[in-house]
């Protein structure tokens, strides 16, 4: 089996990346959308700047955080690299670079995604406009998903896109809850306690959860148990648990089948972090702060991404992946 090129292994991870993180900033912008025109209005889009770390690039660019301000930097504002706009041109510019490696259909459709991007206008991000623009967002990064699981090749490039994949969804999944305790619930005395059961609904919609919630939960609805299930449910995609069981799983058989032995260090964080997860309540999490442990998670995902760096594509001289 041919090895696969360092270079090759790094822009299929940030390509699959990329692509997740367009799609979770959508249901982000989404959600947020929702609970800001119901209940706080344009104020209350200073959690979206501060949970990404933008505020200080924000206001470079726009002198206050209306709705209309943030959605054009995390839509159209090329400027932002943590815009949608951006993080699809980087999957498109990984993408290039990968041609002698993906299909046809998976560039193409990445071309036409991303020139329908560059075609949006700010009439486009109009509040009557903003959820239908960011369903076909999420619909268009879920065509890629579609093409890729029906056309890529199973070697190692599989192994590193999926890596990429369930590494952005687990941490980007953490956003999207802290969002809500961070907009709903500002103060830890109130974390809780009963809020509005329409905007948990809105959430676990927005995390492709709400039917999921439901077979597990039937009836009733509340703060611990939404967070509780989009953390550490073994059976929901997107839950944080299963997200790292699949980036441990993954990690395991590139050392074993493909021998990666340069895998030991992510492998043995990754084993770390899913041990942490796998052992953990959701009340004992709330009791000791639910934005302090997201935080944590999230940079416990950095760090793990280092490793995968410095492990598989850092190497000291051009060349393959090997053991």
């Amino acid at each position: 089996m041919a090895a696969l090129l360092a270079r090759y292994a790094e822009c299929i991870f940030w390509m699959a990346r990329y692509m997740e993180r367009a799609e979770n900033l959508s249901r982000i912008l989404d959600v947020h959308e929702t609970f800001a025109r119901d209940s706080y209005g344009s104020t209350n889009w200073l959690p979206i700047l501060r949970l990404n770390a933008d505020e200080k690039r924000f206001f470079e660019l726009y002198p206050t955080a209306t709705a209309k301000n943030v959605l054009n930097f995390y839509v159209l504002e090329q400027q932002n690299p943590t815009s949608i706009i951006a993080a699809i041109a980087a999957a498109r510019e990984n993408a290039r670079q990968l041609r002698p490696l993906i299909s046809t259909e998976m560039w193409a459709h990445l071309n036409m995604f991303y020139n329908r991007l560059l075609a949006l206008e700010p009439a486009d991000l109009a509040a009557h406009n903003i959820q239908r623009l960011c369903a076909s967002i999420k619909e268009a990064c879920q065509t890629h998903t579609g093409i890729t699981e029906g056309t890529f090749f199973r070697d190692q490039g599989w192994y590193f896109y999926n890596l990429g994949r369930n590494l952005e969804r687990a941490d980007q999944t953490t956003r999207l809850l802290d969002i809500k305790y961070h907009t709903l619930l500002p103060s830890p005395r109130d974390v809780g306690t009963p809020i509005d059961i329409s905007q948990w609904n809105s959430l676990l919609r927005s995390a492709a959860g709400y039917h999921a919630f439901r077979r597990v939960y039937p009836r009733g609805m509340t703060p611990a148990g939404v967070a509780g299930f989009l953390l550490f449910n073994d059976n929901f995609p997107r839950s944080v648990l299963v997200c790292m069981r699949e980036v441990d799983n993954l990690l395991n058989r590139l050392n074993s089948k493909y021998r990666l032995r340069r895998g030991t260090l992510p492998l043995a964080r990754s084993d770390e972090l899913l041990g942490n997860l796998a052992n953990q309540s959701i009340n004992a999490v709330i009791s000791i702060g639910l934005h302090e442990y997201l935080d944590g998670l999230q940079i416990n995902f950095s760090s793990l991404s280092n490793d995968i760096a410095q492990a598989f594509f850092l190497i000291d001289q051009p060349g393959t992946l090997s053991a």
